[in-house]
């Protein structure tokens, strides 16, 4: 089976943690311990979160000349790069590899005109990923039976011109939406969304809150999860189980193995058709 796996933005820094590099590697120990398991029998490709990493960078001076989507890829190598060296520990002799990778999206977007994100205290736009430009050599890393990390932080966001040459906007694209563009782009046949809780929950923060075990794409977005919080998961979710046909879940980083195999989580899966 092949799988494509999103981390959380928690996952490398948990909430509250102020960025520092012990805490980073740390984390990544055990981000690695908790998804080694699934790649002694699937094929895994990763995707992370850099919501923190980035705003540290746009926030120091040094980085004030610089261009949000070049600092999106400085998070990229960084977070990579701890990622590989930690599960090239835990599955020796595993081929694994980091991608740079970049996130086509349209320059038109309306998400240039409103921006509804933010890094930091400034407002950006966080345009809709229209291609995941590297899909074609994670594929062919994942034929060689290799462990792939890319599309971090959504990957770094390019347009292109007239004469169809690429350039970097400054936007952030959605990871979630990013990591379920990826996995459709790849055939993967789950796409695993981990974060800090242990499934969705119907009415959250209410005394009626409600774990959601199983759910269809319709189902999720009758649910109306916040968009701070759970809602591009569960949108991400939906996309990829109606595209593909395939099967998506969401829950807590250390039940990763338990998620895949039906045992934790939130399990989204296509809408039933009696004839």
């Amino acid at each position: 089976m092949r799988i494509v796996i999103a981390l959380g933005g928690n996952a490398l820094l948990h909430r509250g943690q102020h960025p520092d590099p012990g805490l980073e590697r740390a984390n990544v120990v055990r981000v690695a311990t908790a998804i080694a398991p699934l790649a002694h029998d699937h094929d895994l490709v990763v995707t992370h979160g850099n919501e923190p990493q980035l705003t540290r960078l746009a926030g120091q001076e040094t980085a004030g000349s610089a261009s949000l989507d070049l600092l999106g890829a400085q998070t990229q190598g960084l977070i990579g790069s701890l990622l590989v060296c930690t599960l090239r520990d835990v599955l020796p002799g595993r081929r694994v590899a980091a991608v740079l990778t970049h996130t086509l999206v349209r320059a038109d977007d309306p998400a240039f005109a409103r921006p509804p994100g933010a890094v930091g205290r400034h407002a950006v736009p966080s345009p809709r990923p229209e291609r995941i430009l590297e899909a074609d050599t994670v594929r062919a890393l994942l034929d060689l039976g290799t462990v792939a990390v890319c599309a971090g932080g959504g990957g770094i966001p390019v347009v292109t011109d007239g004469t169809g040459a690429l350039r970097g906007v400054p936007a952030v694209v959605d990871k979630d939406l990013a990591a379920a563009l990826l996995a459709e782009e790849l055939k993967a046949d789950f796409l695993l969304l981990l974060t800090d809780v242990p499934s969705l929950y119907a009415g959250f923060g209410t005394p009626r809150q409600r774990p959601v075990l199983d759910a269809t794409p319709a189902e999720l977005r009758r649910g109306h999860y916040p968009a701070a919080t759970m809602g591009p998961k569960a949108e991400a979710a939906a996309r990829f189980v109606e595209r593909t046909g395939g099967l998506a879940a969401i829950g807590h980083l250390d039940a990763a193995h338990e998620i895949v195999h039906g045992r934790s989580g939130t399990l989204i899966r296509p809408e039933l058709h009696v004839l």
